[in-house]
């Protein structure tokens, strides 16, 4: 049996009212106003669609065996390297094994996640791989006061396909292949283009998704009606509809468009629904799923017994409760770049990223890797040719270990207006690992106010800069405080 063993979602805490962006823009462009309910996910300054993916795929592999991986895909349109593995970057905060893996990046259509998924079925049906994550994420940039800046959300989901312990099991595709251009980015452009919007809903969504599931029932000789869930992105809530009514779908079984609550999350989109459609799934169930893109795939899964034992992760579910509003429209905007805002002369300045550095060092960097001591079992981070325990002071014998998925509590911190920040004043301090071991972090994800000492906290891999001059994004680990309440 080849299928879906675990899934994970993440959907940034931030929160922004589509109403908020009326209130301040549509003096400017008043058509927004007619799709101003709801809100959308933002993402902070620090995240992208590599960090995003990171933390879907951490939330994936929960009680998993990253080491036991033998592949690592990601899908986005809005990947930060255009040559480097972005992947790469995904499966070293992962800590996967270097040896005897692939990773592999997807991209340049919204349906790419689900063609990452295709191929990670595939490699497994074959026999040439056990088991392959495939993570899928999205942060759009859009330009100010337009349609696409209301439909457009942010947020990553994640899948492993293997053959043990399948909670869902896979039951067929079809694909559907069309240059069909309703947007498009060209290249060093930092926004979609997209056409009008009449041709995005009949002759795109409206026409290819029932035309891709219609070639599926016909291919496997299933009926739409065999399906407790089906599962297709479309941010156009009359065609979403008109979509199930097409296809003859009960209203019931279609899953939410998700539109109201974080808006269209790209490429992750299908995931992100599908997660949403297992978080509540039983056994037995069919759930039929769609991606849209430059045509159109569709996979069948059904649901197995072993979903009622599988310990679901935050999920999509998880982060949606972890919700904080946004009202400060102005914070929006330069979290996205879309205004200049000076960030003094301690903001100038760039160093440039050692290569050989970051090889060497590679896995203290992305994967938060420090070692323990085999002779006292102190724990430390970053790593030293001495263990830091006085009564100890063994030297060179230590093994790996991973400080990414250890709890830890706040020591001490403190807020720096002089430092440069996007979002100031810059929180930074010590925290203390459970079972031993400190690093010097900054802190994200929080307001000065709300940071207490001794409060528990967990890592999360974020930007740590991003260099204009060589169009380079540099990546480490932040320690999220465990708080909740209102921006």
């Amino acid at each position: 049996m080849v299928g879906i063993t675990s899934y994970g979602g993440y959907i940034p805490r931030y929160r922004l009212s589509r109403m908020v962006v009326v209130q301040n823009m549509a003096w400017y462009f008043p058509v927004i106003m007619a799709v101003a309910g709801g809100e959308k996910s933002v993402a902070n300054w620090d995240e992208d669609a590599v960090s995003m993916a990171v933390a879907a795929a951490r939330d994936c592999m929960t009680n998993k065996d990253r080491k036991a991986l033998d592949g690592l895909y990601l899908a986005s349109t809005t990947l930060p390297f255009a040559d480097r593995l972005n992947s790469g970057i995904v499966a070293a905060a992962l800590n996967m094994r270097e040896e005897d893996s692939t990773s592999a990046d997807f991209t340049a259509c919204t349906k790419s996640a689900t063609t990452a998924a295709l191929s990670a079925l595939e490699a497994i049906e074959s026999g040439k791989k056990g088991s392959v994550l495939v993570a899928a994420a999205d942060q759009r940039k859009t330009k100010m006061a337009t349609m696409f800046e209301m439909f457009y959300g942010d947020g990553a989901a994640a899948l492993l396909f293997g053959k043990d312990d399948v909670i869902a099991e896979f039951k067929g595709s079809y694909s559907v292949n069309c240059d069909f251009v309703d947007h498009y980015r060209g290249q060093d452009k930092a926004f979609d283009y997209g056409w009008e919007e009449r041709w995005m809903r009949d002759e795109g969504y409206g026409k290819i998704i029932p035309q891709a599931v219609a070639g599926f029932l016909k291919k496997s000789g299933m009926k739409i009606e065999e399906f407790d869930k089906v599962v297709y992105p479309c941010y156009f809530g009359a065609t979403h509809r008109g979509i199930a009514k097409k296809l003859g779908v009960d209203p019931a079984n279609v899953q939410n468009n998700m539109h109201n609550v974080c808006g269209d999350t790209g490429t992750a989109h299908p995931f992100v629904m599908l997660v949403a459609a297992l978080e509540e799934a039983k056994p037995g169930d069919k759930i039929l799923v769609a991606s849209f893109g430059q045509g159109c795939d569709v996979l069948a899964f059904e649901v197995t017994d072993k979903i009622k034992d599988f310990k679901a992760p935050v999920g999509i579910k998880g982060s949606l409760a972890n919700r904080v509003e946004l009202s400060n429209y102005q914070k929006y905007t330069k979290f996205r770049d879309l205004i200049t805002a000076d960030l003094g002369i301690r903001g100038e300045s760039y160093v440039n990223t050692s290569l050989t550095a970051l090889w060497r060092d590679r896995k203290m960097v992305l994967g938060l890797v420090g070692q323990k001591c085999r002779k006292c079992g102190t724990p430390q981070f970053p790593t030293m040719p001495v263990c830091v325990n006085p009564d100890c002071w063994s030297s060179h014998d230590f093994d790996d270990y991973e400080f990414a998925n250890v709890g830890c509590k706040v020591g001490m911190y403190t807020g720096d207006m002089l430092a440069a920040s996007v979002d100031p004043p810059a929180i930074y301090g010590l925290v203390e690992f459970n079972g031993g071991g400190k690093a010097f972090v900054d802190f994200t994800d929080c307001n000065l106010d709300q940071v207490k000492v001794g409060m528990p906290a967990t890592m999360s891999f974020r930007k740590k800069y991003y260099d204009k001059e060589r169009g380079y994004t540099g990546y480490f680990w932040k320690a999220v405080p465990q708080i909740g309440g209102g921006e």
